[in-house]
């Protein structure tokens, strides 16, 4: 019996030793999964922040991106402006040209018009002139043929 006590001593004291291994295992495991967890927290978080760095980054991207296809599209179509301006006063230039050089056909063709009527009206006059002359030179003769008449008239009454 007393072998027996030490026996029941011996594994009484490998039982305590085994369950102080097993609450230290333990005890590591809850630190590890403690670990683990702060470790798993922390990555979320910092995957978090790397998305919403990303996102922003992107953002910024986008953004600065459509600036400069803005800048380029500004400067084209400024460019553009420019070069239908240049056209259009080149445009408006030449019809401008034509304009005056109808205004001078215009002005030449009025001017022959007038001098063709004075022309005209000098020809008319003259024609009337020469009618009323003749018209005298009728009447005379009308009226010496009436008075030779008379007179033949009278002398043979």
């Amino acid at each position: 019996p007393a072998m027996a006590r030490p026996r029941v001593a011996a594994p009484t004291s490998a039982e305590a030793e085994l369950l102080l291994l097993q609450r230290q295992a333990l005890l590591e495991e809850e630190v590890a999964k403690t670990k683990r967890a702060l470790l798993t927290r922390f990555m979320q978080e910092k995957l978090k922040r790397e998305e919403q760095s990303s996102r922003w980054g992107l953002h910024k991207v986008h953004t600065l991106w459509r600036s400069a296809q803005r800048k380029a599209k500004d400067q084209e179509l400024r460019q553009d402006i420019e070069i239908l301006s240049q056209t259009f006063t080149r445009v408006m230039d030449c019809k401008d040209g034509t304009i005056e050089a109808l205004v001078t056909e215009l002005k030449e063709a009025e001017e022959q018009q007038n001098r063709a009527l004075r022309s005209h009206l000098d020809l008319t006059d003259q024609l009337l002139q020469l009618q009323r002359c003749r018209l005298g030179y009728l009447e005379q003769g009308f009226s010496a043929q009436v008075g030779a008449l008379k007179a033949e008239f009278e002398a043979e009454r």
